[in-house]
């Protein structure tokens, strides 16, 4: 199927460890998957529901995470509003990074775009872990930089695109998957 030229393929991790208004963790991430369609972004693709530790380990619930790949328009800021926009609505409080959340929506990728360019993706990708709770970029990074630390994030969206390819490292989701330490390969485990 050909894509419009005024949309884009849209990869979006979902995830909650409090629940919301729309119920328990479950019920968060499926009310905030209708969210986001009448936010005008069509599902073309859900993985499974998988529950995942807490991460850091201590601070909180467990999650339960997953990934969605969604059709809309072909401008990044504002799909990146739509995500906050919806995050608002389910009373996300951006308290503490990486803190507990009731619905936390991040914009993975958009089809093979590198945003602001390669050079600064790569800065944020490459930054030790030290770094990465103080600093935070002031600009839109695509894909997101941490996508290939993440089994939370790789597991799931690996069940719906494993052929996906990171413009810049030309790495598949599955091949990410595969680089991960084992107990990240397995601490998704999927639920629905």
């Amino acid at each position: 199927m050909t894509i419009p030229r005024h949309e884009q393929d849209i990869t979006v991790a979902l995830g909650t460890n409090l629940g919301s208004l729309a119920g328990g963790r479950r019920a968060t991430l499926a009310a905030a998957l209708a969210a986001l369609q009448r936010a005008g972004l069509r599902l073309v693709a859900v993985s499974r529901f998988f529950a995942t530790p807490c991460f850091p380990a201590g601070s909180g619930p467990d999650y339960v995470n997953a990934v969605a790949v969604v059709r809309g328009p072909d401008d990044p800021l504002a799909v990146l509003d739509r995500l906050h926009d919806i995050e608002a609505a389910f009373d996300r409080a951006r308290t503490q990074r990486w803190g507990a959340r009731t619905l936390d929506l991040d914009l993975l990728a958009m089809g093979g775009r590198v945003l602001p360019d390669a050079q600064t993706e790569a800065h944020w990708r490459l930054l030790p872990p030290d770094q990465q709770i103080g600093t935070v970029p002031d600009e839109l990074v695509l894909p997101h930089p941490r996508v290939a630390d993440r089994g939370f994030v790789l597991v799931p969206w690996a069940d719906i695109a494993p052929d996906w390819e990171h413009p810049v490292t030309g790495l598949t989701v599955r091949q990410m998957v595969m680089r991960l330490p084992p107990d990240q390969q397995a601490e998704p485990i999927a639920i629905a």
